[in-house]
């Protein structure tokens, strides 16, 4: 069957013959992950408010060096520069932070989106020539496989965080009782929809059967690899809904700890 060869057009930068609205999802995409990035820096950098009864926010968790009774080693050390701020999230972000700038989609996004390469399909970039992630620096984007393995020790640590979240201590008797707030409920779907994103991860998927020529005669290699590729399939998807899921997390405990919102107890 023939196909049709398209012409090639030199035409200036950000020129095209496109008569759609195409810049709109790179300015959408770009808007809302510059939005994320500038809430969560400005968030890990307030060193309080989150904490709200048994809810941890994930920006903070887990609490290694903090002011609250549950850190894991105490207080802001001695040792600490009084020059350098001091926070929590400061300990804890860059590695679900690097697990997402690294990640395959989110690469593709934020290329489009704040570089330009390319803007948009038949839409020319503001370069001439191409260097790709085979060179410095952008041959680091392979460290992803690595801060995938941080990135699934977080689940288990937040997993955690929702089991705490189920207990909650009466302030006047000092009793802890079993019961689920809206709170409780905002943790365990930030759980699941990072889970969701981490499991369709393409790092996972190749690491737990992609790299085989012959996946039939592995059974376990084969039903783990089926379960990395259906969530793969939504890896977008989960991309957008867990970063709306932890920055939502992170607001919901801060405004109940500042009594803006009240925290409801369902149970």
């Amino acid at each position: 069957m023939a196909h049709a060869q398209l012409p090639v057009l030199d035409r200036p930068q950000g020129l095209t013959m496109r008569r759609d609205a195409w810049w709109v999802q790179p300015v959408v995409v770009g808007t809302v992950l510059l939005s994320f990035v500038v809430y969560a820096t400005w968030a890990a950098f307030q060193n309080g408010h989150y904490r709200f009864g048994p809810y941890l926010s994930p920006f903070y968790s887990p609490e290694i060096l903090g002011d609250s009774p549950h850190a894991w080693f105490g207080p802001k050390p001695g040792w600490w520069p009084g020059w350098v701020p001091f926070s929590p999230a400061l300990l804890i972000l860059p590695f679900p932070g690097l697990f997402r700038v690294t990640c395959y989609y989110y690469r593709g996004a934020y290329y489009k989106a704040l570089w330009a390469d390319p803007p948009a399909c038949t839409v020319r970039e503001p370069r001439h020539s191409y260097r790709g992630e085979q060179s410095f620096p952008l041959i680091l984007q392979n460290v992803h496989r690595y801060f995938l393995y941080a990135a699934l020790l977080f689940l288990i640590i937040l997993a955690h965080d929702v089991w705490d979240a189920l207990w909650f201590t009466d302030a006047a008797t000092g009793v802890t009782r079993f019961g689920v707030g809206v709170g409780t409920l905002v943790l365990a779907l930030n759980v699941v929809l990072l889970s969701c994103y981490t499991f369709g991860c393409h790092s996972l998927r190749h690491m737990v059967g992609g790299y085989l020529d012959r996946l039939a005669d592995r059974p376990v290699r084969r039903h783990a690899y089926a379960c990395a590729s259906c969530f793969n399939r939504w890896h977008m998807r989960w991309a957008w809904m867990s970063l709306f899921g932890v920055a939502f997390a992170d607001i919901y405990v801060r405004m109940c700890s500042m009594g803006i919102w009240r925290d409801w107890r369902i149970l």
